[in-house]
């Protein structure tokens, strides 16, 4: 599977269920190195926000508007 992100995007934790109600969730991120996938096959990515950098998978993630 490839990445469908690329380093330099900006991108939004997606609103996946409850559990996403954080304080990052809807919080804007940039694409800083795209990952290898996991064992599942899905794609990582590091990202980084006004609070930090952090790993997320793909689907967590939805291209900012």
């Amino acid at each position: 599977m490839s990445h469908k992100f690329k380093v330099g995007q900006h991108v939004r934790q997606a609103k996946i269920g409850y559990a996403d109600a954080k304080n990052d969730a809807g919080a804007l991120f940039e694409v800083v190195r795209l990952m290898p996938e996991d064992p599942s096959g899905e794609p990582s990515y590091r990202v980084k926000s006004a609070a930090g950098e952090r790993a997320m998978r793909e689907g967590e993630l939805t291209l900012a508007s």
